[in-house]
């Protein structure tokens, strides 16, 4: 059922009643403007005492899938592959659709794509990324992919929470993480937040609005905070740093994409400096405009619940995206041929893998650990198995992309690290 305009009754069938569908439920209440209301819900725990009428809730997702009266479904469980069902029969059934479900999105976004086009009907995810923060459709109306120098950003809420509060209250990062999971804001795994996986499902999102590109997660290199050490903290602090998860995306002079998620050293100049807790940040760069940052709150029920709503206002106007960059450009591509500026700490002096190094800077060595700053080829880092343990920390420089890397030389400094 197409949305024909903004006098249309949204009669909305929600799956999932948790931090983020209850936020919405109170949002509705408080919005009658929107002439939309929740007509059922479908749960998965019926036994958990809610704040809604009992008979609001059902068990049964085909009460709301196949009900003709029902012309949106909001999706917003934490299983992927439940959610695909959904998220696919709804489009099916030409129902439009508004999901929260990053990973949905990310691991099936050329799939769900072709049904929205198929089926002609709506299908909107601004929640999925950065919550609060307008960027999906930013990119998707606003910027030119030939214009687009590159988007970095704070995408995960959790992560930045957990950072603050083990960087600057001292709390230890099993004590951070569970209160990130109490205040609501860390996935029901905290895997997803903590290994970065949450934040590679949104860079991939913002790939697709951004330069065209339908990728994988899983092949975008990727990590996140689990395996920060106290002496990267100490690092950071003598460099006047902070370390955040960043996700980014650059042209490169040859046009081509390079795009990653890595823990970052952030420079006070930069607008993801300040970012705290729970929040999230977003700086585009373009041609033209240069520098432009996006700030909100990136996890939580109500900011997540905003982004839905906002959604579901747009449905009125039958808006639907058009990935302008895909179907009527030439959509860019990713590579893995450009050199990064990395620090990158290990258990010892003799762990590290020098040959793996363009160039070395600046090393140090204790008994405990060493940590080497140099220009590192980022193909290198395609194969995981040295870098991506629990005894080594990978951080990205700030000034992370370098156009030459000079000839290979060994100095007296490498000549130590060999040895």
């Amino acid at each position: 059922m197409s949305i024909q305009n903004q006098q249309t009754k949204l009669n909305i069938g929600l799956f999932g009643f948790g931090v983020v569908g209850e936020g919405l439920y109170k949002v509705l209440e408080q919005t009658p403007t929107l002439n939309a209301q929740i007509k059922k819900v479908c749960i998965k725990h019926p036994e958990k005492r809610r704040s809604a009428p009992e008979e609001l809730f059902t068990i049964d997702p085909e009460v709301l899938l196949q009900d003709n009266d029902i012309n949106v479904i909001v999706e917003l469980i934490d299983d992927a592959d439940a959610a695909y069902y959904i998220v696919s029969t709804a489009l099916k059934n030409k129902k439009a659709v508004v999901s929260a479900n990053k990973k949905l999105i990310a691991e099936h976004l050329a799939e769900l794509i072709a049904l929205q086009q198929h089926f002609k009907v709506p299908f909107l995810y601004e929640s999925a990324a950065c919550a609060s923060i307008p960027v999906i459709r930013n990119l998707e109306e606003y910027y030119d992919n030939d214009l687009l120098h590159g988007i970095s950003g704070i995408v995960n809420g959790s992560t930045n929470y957990i950072l603050t509060k083990v960087f600057e209250e001292k709390l230890s990062f099993e004590e951070a993480l569970l209160q990130a999971q109490y205040e609501g804001f860390a996935e029901s795994d905290p895997a997803l937040d903590v290994e970065g996986t949450d934040a590679v499902n949104k860079l991939t999102i913002l790939l697709a609005h951004a330069y065209g590109i339908v990728s994988p997660p899983q092949e975008i290199v990727h990590t996140g905070i689990q395996n920060l050490q106290a002496a990267d903290a100490v690092f950071a602090r003598e460099k006047g740093y902070e370390i955040k998860l960043v996700a980014q995306a650059r042209k490169l002079d040859n046009g081509k994409i390079a795009a990653f998620v890595l823990p970052q050293f952030v420079q006070k100049d930069s607008q993801l400096y300040s970012v705290r807790n729970e929040y999230n940040g977003v700086i585009i760069e373009s041609r033209l405009a240069d520098k432009q940052f996006f700030y909100g709150k990136g996890a939580g029920s109500f900011p997540t619940a905003s982004a839905v709503l906002s959604d579901l206002s747009a449905l009125r106007y039958d808006y639907k995206y058009e990935y302008k960059k895909l179907r009527y450009q030439e959509p860019a591509q990713l590579t893995n041929d450009f050199f990064l500026r990395v620090y990158i700490s290990f258990d010892g002096l003799f762990h590290v893998p020098h040959e793996k190094f363009e160039k070395i800077e600046e090393w140090s060595s204790s008994d405990r650990r060493c940590h080497v700053t140099g220009i590192i080829r980022f193909s290198r880092l395609l194969d995981a198995s040295w870098w991506k343990r629990k005894s080594v920390s990978l951080i990205v420089y700030p000034d992370a992309f370098v156009d030459k890397v000079p000839v290979k030389e060994r100095t007296e400094k490498d000549v130590l690290i060999l040895v």
